[in-house]
């Protein structure tokens, strides 16, 4: 049986944002539908958005095919439509629930073989995606066709906001969800706080001014249930301990430079996205991510950059290395799941993979006792892989390692893009 190394699938509206599925669900299976699954949210300039969660259905993965009566349209396609549910406004961020979370007891979810997912926008909000679910209910405010045509559910389960009374919360730009304690859920709001949410019990445990200016980004710490950081519009990389919040430390702050474009060049970002402007020479940063492999190592991008800069948080104040090769602004970054990888996109239409076992990360590299004089950053040029969109690319996924059904006992890894109203996958 072959095996394709590039999926397409193609949405009714633009896609903003979108996540790779942690594990194959609580129903056993080795069906591409269930073990290469995604979530997407759109963008509409409304309050009529929507999430979908798509399945891969194409032959070249496993047996499974498209119903004959699916029209012409979900036919042409190598993903099919699992569940579809409306949003309010765009998500600004969407994950699947930890895969140490998968067949967690939550009260608000009566069916154990149910998933969670969360997304941000006006408040946060999390959903149950039951595989199983679509002919026993519609899904909650199901946009497109009948509950009969796809067979899972998607529906809210829990809202949790800051607002008192009537009044309207700050938009939330960003949120990362604690692997190791599931019901934790850090926020991040143009508002200039970070909020830590209990999920389980719908409580804010503890809310903090976190920037001095609007919070575009939070990363947990892996492997931890205390620390995480933060980034946004002061230019600031910070790191919080929920166990002593009399203050911050600051892991890194941005070099002036020149007044930024007009927004009328800007993309779309969680920052434009919620009304969120700048308005200081100090580049903001969008975006920050640890890699899972070692906890030393984050990754970030400042908006309106083409370089994705690395940080090691036993030196903090100056990066380590600065991945450069795109020629547009970088607008995603995703670290691989088994090795020293990272992923980078943008508006240059380029998905570029990085190898930084044997450079930035090596294992046999020892960080410097004196950061009072530390080297100036390493430049790399040169990254392992590089594909090619037809048009700018706004965000990116990694995949879980998929182990089993066609691809045998070898870990194998996608990265999934996001390309106007098509999604890529890609095999690496």
């Amino acid at each position: 049986m072959g095996s394709k190394s590039l999926l397409r699938y193609d949405a009714p509206w633009p896609i903003f944002t979108l996540d790779w599925c942690n594990s194959s669900g609580a129903y056993p299976s080795t069906k591409a539908s269930q073990t290469h699954r995604l979530a997407l949210g759109s963008f509409l300039e409304s309050s009529h958005n929507a999430l979908q969660i798509i399945g891969a259905a194409s032959d070249t993965l496993d047996d499974y095919y498209p119903p004959s009566s699916s029209s012409e349209y979900f036919q042409q396609q190598d993903f099919v439509l699992l569940a579809e549910t409306q949003h309010g406004y765009p998500a600004t961020k969407l994950l699947w629930e930890p895969a140490g979370a998968n067949g967690h007891a939550w009260k608000f979810k009566p069916r154990l073989e149910a998933e969670l997912l969360a997304t941000s926008g006006e408040v946060l909000k999390i959903w149950e995606y039951d595989a199983q679910g679509g002919g026993r209910r519609p899904a909650a405010g199901y946009v497109g066709r009948g509950a009969s045509g796809v067979p899972g559910s998607l529906r809210e389960v829990q809202k949790c906001s800051s607002a008192k009374g009537n009044n309207v919360p700050a938009p939330l730009t960003s949120f990362a969800w604690n692997a190791i304690s599931p019901s934790l859920i850090v926020t991040s709001s143009i508002d200039t706080t970070c909020t830590v949410w209990d999920i389980t019990s719908n409580s804010a445990i503890t809310q903090l001014i976190a920037h001095d200016k609007d919070v575009y980004d939070v990363a947990w710490l892996p492997h931890s249930t205390d620390s995480f950081v933060s980034v946004g519009a002061d230019g600031s990389l910070r790191a919080f301990d929920l166990r002593s919040l009399e203050h911050s430390t600051i892991l890194y702050e941005s070099p002036p430079r020149e007044q930024s474009r007009g927004s009328d060049e800007m993309v779309v970002t969680p920052a434009t996205l919620t009304g969120a402007s700048s308005g200081r020479s100090a580049p903001p940063l969008a975006r920050v991510q640890f890699s899972p492999t070692d906890s030393n190592y984050i990754a970030m991008f400042h908006l309106e950059s083409n370089k994705v800069t690395i940080i090691d948080m036993r030196t903090p104040g100056r990066p380590l290395a600065e991945l450069v090769a795109h020629g547009g602004n970088v607008n995603a970054i995703g670290w691989g799941q088994c090795e020293a990888m990272i992923a980078s996109a943008g508006d240059d239409h380029q998905l570029l993979l990085w190898d930084l076992s044997s450079s930035v990360m090596s294992p046999h590299r020892v960080a410097p006792t004196d950061i009072t004089n530390l080297p100036p950053p390493g430049e790399v040029r040169d990254p392992v892989l590089a594909y090619t969109a037809p048009g700018e690319i706004n965000s990116l996924a990694w995949s879980y390692p998929m182990v089993g059904g066609v691809w045998g006992q070898t870990p194998v890894e996608w990265v999934a893009v996001t390309e106007g109203r098509s999604v890529r996958a890609l095999r690496v």
